[in-house]
């Protein structure tokens, strides 16, 4: 399904800690560009009817029926792009645009 890391989640728990959010869930949405990329949106949200909650490393992921297909076997990771510079990123296989990391 949808996975988030070690750093993403760390990350995710403190900004729901320091906005005062920690009862909400992380809601992630996806949506195919006209490109077939996927773009996605991010934020805490409370549970609503037709949500599927993915929890993985103790956050509670909300998912919407049309989102979860664009979404399977994704992963959120929290990274620092630049020295300094830390960012959310998916590693998304449904993504055209995805290239895997190399080892």
């Amino acid at each position: 399904m949808f996975e988030v890391t070690r750093a993403a989640a760390k990350q995710i728990r403190k900004t729901a800690g320091d906005g005062d959010m920690e009862e909400l869930a992380l809601r992630v949405a996806a949506n195919r560009e006209q490109d077939g990329s996927i773009s996605y949106r991010m934020g805490f949200d409370e549970f609503a009817e037709g949500d599927t909650v993915v929890s993985t490393r103790g956050v509670d992921v909300l998912l919407r029926t049309n989102d979860k297909s664009l979404l399977q076997g994704a992963a959120l990771d929290f990274v620092e792009i630049e020295p300094g510079q830390m960012q959310f990123i998916f590693m998304n296989p449904n993504d055209p645009s995805f290239v895997p990391p190399t080892e």
